[in-house]
């Protein structure tokens, strides 16, 4: 017997503890359903995202396919959010992250989720980095908890974030994104994580996945759905739920619950936003873009829960629900003119699917075969169809489609898709940076190429400086091609040479050709002071047999600065002495994160200078503030970007994927005082933390006003060692900005960053620093320190809310493996301060026990254990019989168990807990019940009472339990109502009664 057939008879507090014990033919059939297999929490919609707080946009969508639709939503959350901010104290690491996962389960409780999953992976800090935080989390490891989590939830929908690598997008968002994805596969596939089937957790196939959001345009309002969404890309297909529905069950709009689930994430900051609109015209949308569905879609414009239809929720005349049709082409790209290999399977949902045919559609020009028959099939069963479908020879490169196949059986008919590109014979394109590069080859790796469409094609060159630009040249066609590439460029630049010839390109491969190209006017705008935000277009033109395919790229130009050794060295005292900082400043006052972005602002501007010698950087920067914000307590010397505060940023050699491999020190004008010291630190970056261990050598002096009311801003003088940076200095290329965060607030939020090279990205990308040259200094060559990343995080097996949704909705704790027998909780008993908790250990490893009331741990206990029996003492002031006893299991190869139950009072040792039904179960009569005894109780001390009449004599009784078989002759009262049961017994030798009770509903 596999230990899942074992746990599922558990339920919310702890029921399997006693399992082994007992004959399995006394289970009622709720109980019987739930040991079978797939017998934990079956899910509708799960949504999978990075941190508490992700899925907040969606709550409100989430809520009325919850109240409208009966659909039962839950949430994966990869991390608890513990590397971010805390707006309202001073927790961090662990501790601050499961008040995140507290205010989480708050949060979408407005919107009826009682299931949030969390996985227990480091949140170490904000990244742009997709690659870095799957390293950092454990990449495969993670996905397969995830997996193990959906085989266990079995959900019909996925939603999560972008997966794609689009331009600002966080990393953390976009590597959940894509876990969800390669989980909406890998689940149905057993040949994936096969060790879940031991573990009584089948294969599932989700049947569709949604991206929370879409990319184009859609209006506001009540008419928004129906009015639809035009996508960027015109293949995707969004649908959208307006928040401004009125909830009868809460007496609100959705959109006023929305701002309630918001509020509850304080430690955000989230708290002191302002609420929304109740105007009907203008209360958003939520939008969701498909990234793909085996199962027929209906109209988007049809209504709010028209993404479920078809997945989640019958189609009204369409095919049995469950019924899937997959569309798979054998390439997403076609070039005009060619023909295209088309599988469609389909495969019956839990009947016969009757006889029927399939048809395929594409936009006017295309040639699509006639329709195909498809033969009856069985439950389960799949038939395939393979098609062919050809482009028109004038199709348009760059075009973007849907390929859409119907299947029409008996009465109904179902329609999914797939997108496709209009590819050129053959097209050229920037070599990608190297983030773009990896996804680009994930996106192959899983035939889902559409996700690379909205990528950016990005560049970046210094001020008046020349780089060598390469060119990838690809050949879509089924032909050899030859031809030429040429740049075309923007005035103020130049490309050399004017175009470049390749021959003899084969189908299918690519080669690459090289130009150098300069920035020839030194007087244009840099960064987002440019025109359209700093994103300068560029065209890469590539010819063939096949005709000219043009590609749109985009290149930041970003500002260059020469760096003077200084004459005199700098003292840190922060008063600028024109000796000891030679050169211009730099100016740093351009609006990166506010309004108007790549303006000004009158509330705050910076001039900054630079200087250096062999082994220092030295720094004098000037800021002039009009408000001084919040003043953070000196324990409070973290995440400076809460308040006013200074960023100096260092790519040592320009050529950093990440800020992993960078310097950022953050300063803040004073702690504690408008006379205190500063707080200096470093965050995400190379090793975060407090300079005085992170950067030794690093000076501080700050000059400013000693009391508000003649502040005018501040002077800062910093001194940065070299040998404190993550690498030897290129003196030719040193990746350099200054930001400035204002803050006019006390709320620990900055509204306002200005800097120097001020592109919106720039936070995470250092390609989209400045370039600094500094003379003088040797190129020692790279020496790169590897990141010291936190890596602590929040465990499930130490949340108490963790622990009880676990033992309530049998998915392991944070989706690690379950252990092979479940944790047997035998007893919780109070006396006076002390609880006493007896459990039964499936083997050697780790036991935590928590006293929680709700809100709080009021105490708890940790032992290590070996196999069989063991008790714990919790000192738990104030715990009161109702209190609830959560306890984890762990063994040393991270194996988990979860059981709960009510405490219970008495001053012995002894214990007494009812094994099932379970609490507010929904049970048929007549009734089993199971009661488990532990040592302690004497022989012949039992007495049951159901409904206030004595049931004793209905219970047979041993040394270890007891079980009955109640009726409603001996007081059961059918018909949905509410039963009560009480079991009392008395321990030996103190002769202290102990007691347990339940609540049951009977059919």
């Amino acid at each position: 017997m596999s230990r899942r057939t074992v746990l599922k008879a558990g339920g919310t507090l702890g029921l399997a503890a006693a399992m082994s014990t007992f004959d399995w033919s006394g289970l009622t059939p709720a109980e019987q359903a739930l040991a079978a297999p797939g017998g934990a929490k079956k899910l509708n919609v799960l949504f999978i995202g990075a941190h508490p707080d992700d899925e907040a946009s969606t709550l409100g969508t989430l809520g009325q396919w919850n109240e409208f639709h009966g659909m039962e939503a839950g949430v994966i959350t990869i991390t608890r959010g513990e590397g971010g901010g805390n707006a309202v104290g001073l927790e961090e690491g662990p501790p601050l992250g499961l008040l995140r996962e507290a205010e989480e389960r708050i949060a979408v409780g407005f919107a009826g989720i009682e299931n949030v999953f969390n996985l227990d992976a480091p949140d170490f800090w904000y990244t742009a980095s997709a690659p870095l935080s799957a390293q950092i989390w454990g990449g495969e490891a993670v996905l397969n908890r995830i997996v193990r989590v959906v085989r266990a939830t079995r959900p019909d929908v996925i939603v999560t974030m972008n997966p794609s690598a689009t331009e600002g997008n966080h990393g953390n968002h976009q590597q959940a994104a894509m876990f969800a994805v390669e989980a909406y596969f890998a689940a149905g596939d057993p040949n994936r994580f096969p060790e879940h089937a031991a573990e009584g957790f089948e294969p599932w196939q989700p049947r569709r996945i949604l991206r929370a959001g879409a990319t184009g345009s859609g209006a506001s309002g009540p008419g928004g759905v129906a009015a639809g969404y035009t996508p960027r890309v015109a293949s995707d297909v969004v649908f959208g739920c307006w928040n401004g529905t009125y909830s009868e069950k809460n007496g609100k709009l959705w959109s006023q619950l929305l701002d309630q689930a918001r509020w509850a994430y304080v430690t955000q900051g989230w708290a002191d936003r302002a609420p929304t609109t109740t105007d009907p015209e203008r209360i958003s949308n939520s939008w969701y873009t498909v990234i793909h569905s085996r199962s027929p879609l209906v109209d988007p414009t049809s209504g709010g829960e028209a993404a479920l239809r078809g997945a989640a929720l019958p189609i009204s005349g369409g095919l049995p629900l469950g019924t899937l049709i997959e569309v798979r082409p054998e390439r997403f790209e076609v070039v005009a003119g060619q023909r295209l290999e088309v599988a469609v399977t389909v495969t019956a949902a839990g009947k016969k699917l009757p006889a029927g045919f399939l048809t395929l559609s594409a936009p006017d020009g295309w040639r699509v075969p006639g329709r195909a028959k498809v033969p009856a099939l069985k439950e389960g069963r799949s038939h395939t169809v393979t098609l062919e479908v050809t482009a028109p020879a004038d199709a348009t490169p760059g075009t973007q489609l849907r390929l859409e196949a119907t299947l029409t059986a008996a009465n109904g008919s179902g329609t999914t898709f797939a997108p496709l590109r209009v590819a050129g014979a053959v097209e050229a394109t920037i070599t990608p940076l190297e983030e773009i590069q990896s996804f680009r080859s994930w996106t192959k790796g899983l035939n889902m190429k559409h996700l690379d469409v909205l990528l950016p094609e990005l560049f970046p060159l210094g001020q008046g400086r020349t780089r060598t630009l390469d060119i990838v040249v690809e050949n879509f066609s089924s032909t050899t091609q030859s031809g030429s590439v040429s740049l075309t460029l923007p005035a103020g630049f130049e490309a050399s040479p004017a175009s470049v010839p390749y021959s003899g390109l084969a189908a299918g491969a690519t080669t690459t050709v090289s130009f150098e190209v300069t920035n020839t006017d030194t007087t244009l705008p840099t960064a987002n002071r440019g025109p359209n935000g700093g994103s300068w277009p560029v065209s890469v033109v590539a010819t063939s047999s096949g005709g000219t395919a043009t590609r749109e790229v985009v290149m930041n130009l970003v500002p260059s600065y020469e760096v003077q050794r200084a004459a005199t060295t700098p003292v840190i005292d922060g008063v600028r002495d024109p000796q000891e900082y030679p050169g211009d400043p730099i100016p740093a006052s351009t609006i990166w994160d506010g309004s108007p972005a790549g303006g000004t602002s009158d509330s705050i501007s910076c001039d900054a200078w630079i200087t250096h010698d062999d082994e220092n950087f030295y720094l004098f920067i000037s800021v002039q503030d009009d408000i001084r914000g919040t003043i953070l307590p000196v324990e409070d010397n973290k995440r400076q970007r809460r308040t006013d505060s200074v960023e100096i940023y260092f790519d040592p050699r320009g050529d950093a994927p990440h800020t992993g491999y960078t310097f950022i020190g953050g300063i803040m004008p004073s702690m504690d005082s408008m006379t205190g010291a500063p707080g200096v630190g470093r965050d995400r970056d190379n090793w975060q933390g407090e300079a005085h261990i992170t950067a030794p050598g690093m000076e501080v002096a700050v000059v400013m006003a000693d009391n508000e009311a003649d502040y005018t801003g501040y002077d800062m003088e910093v001194k940065i060692p070299f040998d404190v940076l993550p690498d030897n200095i290129d003196p030719q290329h040193v990746g350099f900005n200054v930001v400035v965060n204002d803050s006019d607030t006390q709320n620990k939020a900055a509204q306002r960053r200005v800097g120097w090279s001020t592109f919106p990205g720039m936070r995470a990308d250092p390609w989209r620093w400045g370039i600094l040259t500094v003379p003088g200094v040797p190129d020692l060559g790279s020496q790169r320190k590897e990141p010291i990343i936190p890596d602590t995080a929040a465990r499930s097996v130490e949340s108490p809310q963790s622990i009880l949704q676990s033992a309530t909705d049998l998915v392991p704790l944070g989706g690690f493996a379950p252990t092979a027998k479940p944790l047997a909780l035998r007893s919780a008993v109070a006396s006076g301060d002390t609880i006493t908790v007896k459990v039964d250990a499936p083997q050697s490893g780790t036991v935590r026990a928590y006293v929680w009331d709700g809100t709080e741990i009021l105490g708890s206990s940790q032992q290590q254990v070996g196999s069989g029996a063991a008790t714990l003492t919790v000192t738990a002031p104030g715990a009161a019989a109702g209190a609830t006893v959560a306890v984890s299991f762990e063994t040393s190869t991270g194996a988990v168990s979860a059981a709960a139950t009510a405490l219970t009072t008495g001053s012995g040792a002894g214990g007494v807990s009812i094994v099932s039904p379970a609490q507010d179960q929904q049970v048929s009569v007549p009734v089993s019940v199971s009661v488990a005894f532990d040592d302690a109780i004497a022989a012949g001390s039992f007495t049951a009472t159901l409904n206030g009449r004595d049931v004793t004599k209905r219970f047979t009784v041993t040394s270890s339990g007891a079980t009955a078989s109640l009726k409603p002759g001996d007081g059961v009262r059918p018909g949905g109502n509410r039963n009560e049961l009480e079991i009392r017994a008395t321990t030996a030798g103190t002769q202290t009664s102990v007691t347990d009770r339940r609540a049951f509903y009977a059919r």
